[in-house]
């Protein structure tokens, strides 16, 4: 009776397996995965799977969901679904003939974490047959994650530096105007003490007594006569004007011991001058003399027809004419500021004395060690607290010693002074995009335009966002890692070696981009040899290097360089 019993259990659990595998199992050879392997691409990792469900496969009652699955260490990601029914099925899923089977095309997304370096993708199954579940093995249909744009992350990445104002030797003019009587070429008292004249004669001391920090480049006379009378009458009496007020000038040169030429010239009838004036008075015939003065060329006919306008023209005789009855005289000089080793010197001695944009540039442009350039810059927020570019600057040196949580700090107490400064929002764009937050980072960078990296941070964002082209052509001619990695995302492999080439000072990050670099173009030896001086750089690339799909075909070289 008890094998009788026993008989009839077992009956009756094959009699449940063969109607839990009525739809059967389906196998790699059933899917085709692009690409493969997969590849993280701006922070994702996009699939494109195709499927067959085979001819018979598809019950007329069967409904079959796959689910794209990407397993690696310590977990798994679940990608987008897909339902497919049988013909007798009322629902929103695909339908597939039972006779004639069927192909489909799903898209899925995960997003990228480190650990699915090493990963497989695998299809997985929720079926129905009616009411009944069926179960379906899942199956893998792909394996490994292309994670080299991910080294983004380890790239260096450089700051902006707030740019100082400074300029060593900055272009003066000192003016004076000396006016004339109608029909008088002769100096007036009254003229030869406005405050014009005594500037342009302090002006002239200044620079003979201070031949260090001043340079006299030339002294000019302009001389005018007004445009009205006989062309020829102006003509002698602009001469006039000019020869006396260079006399003048020459005098008052002799007075100071000066030694310098004096350029003349004399303009007979200032027309340029009469037009500039009539086009910023408040004329109310204005826009017709102007009108005139485009429509006659000739000196005579021009004043002829503004003498018509009577009314008009007595308004010219009083406000416009006697301002033209001048002498122009203006000195060309330069101020020298201080030299390279003067700034450095003022700095040790008493960097008080010196301007901010001295300080400014003595930071950016003559201190070669970083500390230094903390040191200048601490000096600089102490004597100037409401300018933010120290700030900005010792946030920039944090950054290129791998300092964020300092860079940031130093970051928000320059906000603080200028949150629209391009250099500080690029700088917080830059820790944004370390930080993996692409969405902040753009945010930032589109106030960073301006900066002096604004360029080149702008095309490290484009690796994370996968616009590959676009960040190697923001990044041409930039000779670092992620410019190289843009080149080798976008494919442009002769650039990418030149600028691996180009890398002064390169790092662990350059030879593993060299590696993978020759891996991409055949070049055996280097894939082993860059490896090996990657690792030895920086040995937490070992580990990388034995998951890294990259050097797939050369697993065997790469497997005994890792013993």
């Amino acid at each position: 009776m008890k094998s009788k019993k026993l008989l009839f259990v077992a009956a009756s659990s094959a009699i449940v397996l063969s109607s839990c595998s009525k739809l059967g199992n389906l196998t790699s050879e059933n899917f085709n995965v692009t690409p493969t392997p997969l590849e993280a691409i701006g922070g994702e990792v996009p699939a494109t799977i195709n499927g067959t469900f085979p001819v018979k496969y598809m019950k007329k009652k069967a409904v079959v969901t796959v689910t794209p699955v990407l397993k690696y260490e310590g977990g798994e990601a679940i990608g987008q679904s897909a339902t497919f029914q049988g013909e007798k099925v009322e629902g929103n899923g695909t339908t597939i003939q039972y006779k004639e089977g069927g192909v489909y095309t799903m898209k899925t997304n995960f997003t990228y974490s480190d650990p699915m370096l090493k990963s497989d993708l695998y299809a997985r199954f929720n079926a129905r047959l009616g009411k009944k579940e069926v179960s379906i093995p899942e199956v893998k249909i792909g394996y490994g994650v292309v994670a080299t744009s991910q080294l983004l992350s380890r790239c260096n990445m450089n700051g902006a530096t707030a740019p100082d104002a400074f300029q060593r030797i900055m272009e003066q003019k000192q003016e004076a105007n000396i006016k004339f009587l109608i029909n008088q070429a002769n100096l007036r008292a009254s003229e030869l003490n406005t405050v014009s004249i005594k500037d342009l004669g302090r002006i002239l001391r200044e620079i003979n007594d201070n031949e260090e920090t001043r340079a006299l480049q030339n002294i000019e006379v302009s001389a005018y006569a007004s445009p009205d009378g006989k062309y020829s009458i102006n003509e002698k009496l602009a001469e006039k004007r000019q020869n006396v007020s260079a006399d003048y000038l020459k005098g008052e040169l002799k007075k100071i011991d000066m030694k310098a030429d004096v350029d003349t010239k004399f303009t007979a009838e200032d027309w340029e001058g009469f037009q500039e004036l009539i086009s910023k008075s408040n004329l109310q015939d204005k826009e017709v003399i102007l009108r005139v003065l485009s429509m006659y060329k000739d000196p005579e006919e021009r004043e002829e027809q503004i003498r018509n306008m009577s009314e008009v023209f007595t308004d010219i005789k009083e406000s416009i004419l006697p301002e033209l009855r001048r002498a122009r005289l203006i000195v060309n000089y330069e101020i020298i500021g201080r030299s390279d080793d003067q700034i450095v010197a003022q700095f040790n001695n008493d960097p008080s004395k010196l301007s901010v944009e001295e300080l400014i540039y003595g930071a950016n442009k003559l201190v070669k060690d970083d500390e230094t350039r903390r040191q200048w810059n601490e000096t600089i927020g102490r004597l100037y607290p409401s300018d933010y570019r120290s700030l900005n600057n010792m946030a920039q040196i944090a950054i290129t010693n791998g300092q964020p949580e300092l860079a940031q700090t130093y970051l928000k107490q320059a906000t603080s002074i200028n949150r629209n400064a391009p250099e500080v929002n690029t700088n917080l764009a830059l820790l944004a995009l370390k930080n993996g937050d692409v969405a902040t980072a753009e945010n930032y960078l589109s106030k960073g335009s301006g900066s002096n990296t604004f360029k080149e941070v702008m095309g490290n964002l484009n690796i994370a966002k996968g616009n590959y082209t676009q960040a190697a052509s923001d990044l041409a001619g930039v000779k670092s890692n992620s410019a190289a990695l843009a080149q080798i995302l976008a494919r442009d492999y002769t650039s990418a070696k030149a600028t691996l080439a180009d890398i002064k000072n390169g790092d662990a990050i350059t030879s593993y981009l060299q590696a993978i670099l020759a891996a991409r173009t055949g070049d055996a030896g280097t894939v082993t040899s860059a490896l090996a001086n990657a690792i030895r750089q920086d040995p937490t690339l070992a580990q990388r290097a034995a998951y890294d799909c990259e050097f797939e075909k050369y697993a065997s070289a790469v497997k005994s360089l890792l013993k």
